[in-house]
């Protein structure tokens, strides 16, 4: 099963690239025009915008790449390595303008023509809002991490320079020009808090953490559509490799089924799974287990003819019961 190429996010992040590199501009054309620490901050943070965006429009090409001989599973994983080197930006951003504010104390510099610079940065701060809040909401619609996380670090940056707005304007009423490395080191704790959320999040994808939320969707489907023959399910693991879900588990069927019968209910639910899952395409692994005696006290298949004990109760789905190795398992 080939990934398809999804021009549409190729499209969403080269527009975050052009955009974020422009406002990198017009915020470094306001540090020159100020000389102020705090915008200063938040333009270095704008070059961390321009270096993920590119290394996410890469990322992007290669996800959508179809699998082949050397990467069996396709080139999904990119996308949490995008989202780590993203992170890993942003806190080298971070600590470097805690740094700047540190040695601010230690050589104070002078500030002029600070009302310019707010406006400046008050209007590269809407755009990223903007922009921001645009790929997060594509990013959710597509299922793409990438998307999603470049989104959330340009949302990031645009609350960073409302506060720049803010703190400029206490400077201009005040007069306090220690304002300027205090909020500085403010910015830079909350933006060294980001890399790390996105530092965590990729390292649980690379470690293939389950999604619960995946997980709970998937199960909820099976126990809808539900069928006789499907006596039991466990062992379910499930894998995200960018807009592609691999899914192996043990099913449980009648012993005496021939072999089109079960690749029958197999393809069932494949076709099932594929159909009503709407967060990505779905690859089954499927291992087919023969039903045993303590079976029959679960199985609801009504007209089956070798029973050798009655009906007592149904086995109903859960991660709790899937998720184990083990078979024919209640959960209290």
């Amino acid at each position: 099963m080939s990934i398809a190429f999804n021009k549409k996010e190729f499209s969403f992040i080269r527009l975050s690239f052009i955009i974020s590199t422009v406002i990198c501009l017009v915020k470094f054309a306001a540090y020159f025009v100020t000389n102020s620490l705090l915008i200063l901050s938040d333009a270095l943070e704008s070059i961390i915008n321009v270096a993920a965006s590119a290394f996410a429009w890469y990322s992007i090409y290669l996800s959508n790449k179809p699998r082949d001989t050397e990467h069996p599973y396709g080139h999904g994983k990119i996308e949490f390595f995008s989202i780590g080197f993203e992170g890993a930006m942003i806190l080298i951003a971070g600590f470097g303008i805690l740094l700047q504010a540190i040695l601010f104390f230690f050589h104070p510099t002078t500030v002029h023509q600070l009302g310019a610079g707010a406006w400046l940065t008050a209007a590269t701060g809407l755009a990223n809002f903007l922009l921001g809040y645009f790929l997060v909401q594509k990013g959710k619609q597509l299922n793409n991490l990438t998307l999603k996380g470049n989104g959330r670090h340009i949302l990031s940056d645009s609350y960073t320079s409302i506060a720049v707005v803010a703190a400029i304007v206490l400077i201009l009423f005040t007069g306090y020009t220690w304002i300027d490395p205090l909020a500085s080191a403010i910015a830079a704790a909350f933006i060294i808090y980001t890399g790390f959320k996105l530092m965590n999040k990729s390292v649980r994808g690379l470690m293939d953490e389950v999604d619960m939320k995946i997980v709970d969707e998937l199960v909820s489907i099976l126990k809808q559509h539900r069928q006789p023959a499907w006596i039991d399910l466990h062992n379910l693991r499930v894998q995200r490799y960018g807009q592609f879900y691999h899914v192996d588990c043990h099913v449980t069927m009648p012993y005496y089924y021939s072999l089109d019968q079960v690749h029958a209910e197999i393809t069932a639910m494949d076709q099932l799974l594929n159909k009503q899952f709407n967060k990505g395409s779905i690859e089954f692994f499927i291992h087919t287990d023969p039903c045993i005696e303590s079976s029959c006290e679960h199985c609801l298949l009504a007209d089956c003819t070798v029973r050798r004990k009655p009906f007592v109760q149904k086995i109903e789905w859960s991660r709790e019961n899937l998720l184990p190795n083990k078979k024919h398992q209640f959960v209290d």
